[in-house]
């Protein structure tokens, strides 16, 4: 098992949530490969898109819904400085996750979230387990609450 699933899983125990970690038969680098994998709707995948404020150097998520995109300038707008693309070795550093696998729990040092309204519409959404291959279900709202994420718009 991997040092970031487990990780993964030691954090969801130590916040009390009871998830159930899948292992896909496929990579799930992509919102649809995933949604394929659960045989769910594209929308109930949480991607973890990873910005670098340009400020504060700081790596800032934004969990969006599969099918929609982040717009960078609303963005910026709600996280109150420009941003940047965070390279793979920044967000390893920070989150301890490699891209394609981030988890929205579980990482290396605190992060800012934010978290498009559209995942609210399901009773459960599916995110990163901190690999390409592993997911799990949980409630949204359980999920905003737990990462402090504030819901707001950001795509477009």
């Amino acid at each position: 098992m991997s040092k970031s699933l487990k990780r993964v899983q030691r954090r969801a125990e130590a916040l009390g949530l009871n998830i159930t970690v899948v292992e896909t038969a496929i990579d799930t680098h992509t919102a649809a490969q995933a949604a394929q994998s659960q045989g769910c709707e594209v929308d109930q995948i949480a991607k973890s898109i990873i910005f670098r404020g340009e400020r504060s150097g700081a790596v800032i998520l934004f969990l969006t819904a599969g099918g929609n995109r982040v717009d960078t300038g609303q963005a910026a707008i709600v996280s109150g400085e420009p941003l940047g693309k965070a390279d793979a070795a920044l967000i390893r550093s920070q989150t301890g996750f490699a891209i394609g696998g981030v988890s929205p729990i579980g990482h290396l040092n605190p992060i800012r979230t934010f978290m498009d309204p559209r995942l609210m519409d399901y009773d459960a959404i599916w995110a990163a387990a901190g690999t390409p291959r592993h997911l799990f279900a949980i409630d949204p709202r359980k999920l905003q609450k737990i990462t402090k994420a504030e819901v707001t718009c950001f795509t477009g």
